[in-house]
């Protein structure tokens, strides 16, 4: 991890290297986690950053709370968006192809959908997804475990992988 001192104390971190190194990898797994919907990504993204500066002098570690602060916000706005209708013609095109895995993952819990990103997506070992979830080894195991169950439920494939 490029720009990122794990031991630096609170306030010292230099945020301009990790967004430099680390805001397109936070999208990308944003992007993911919600589905397909850019906007709720690129916001949640840049909120996430703006708040690590913002309260730099409490954050030890500031990757993992970049993205439990991303994971938050986009969540905060899916349940929005569930509330409130689309307005007309503000819906987003889903790539080709990948119109089943999205509605999947859509419907899967956002923790087991942010611990099934994170590892297959972001290519992340159990124990980095659980830094950057906030949460024990043990519980993301349940929630890939679960998330993995949900999906094949909901696609009716095969899994080969017993990450």
């Amino acid at each position: 991890m490029e720009g990122v001192t794990r031991s630096a104390p609170p306030g010292e971190h230099d945020f301009d290297a990790l967004f430099r190194d680390h805001a397109a990898e936070v999208f990308r797994t944003m992007y993911a986690f919600t589905a397909g919907r850019r906007g709720v990504a690129e916001e949640a993204t840049a909120e996430a950053f703006a708040r690590a500066i913002a309260h730099a002098e409490r954050i030890r570690d500031p990757l993992p709370w970049i993205y439990r602060t991303a994971f938050r916000i986009a969540t905060d706005e899916l349940r929005r968006e569930r509330r409130t209708p689309p307005e007309p013609g503000s819906s987003e095109q889903v790539p080709a192809g990948l119109g089943e895995l999205i509605g999947a993952l859509r419907r899967l819990s956002p923790h087991q959908r942010a611990a099934i990103v994170l590892r297959y997506e972001a290519d992340l070992p159990v124990a980095e997804i659980a830094s950057r979830m906030g949460t024990s080894a043990a519980t993301v195991r349940v929630h890939l475990h679960r998330g993995r169950n949900r999906l094949r439920d909901l696609l009716g494939t095969e899994e080969t992988d017993d990450a």
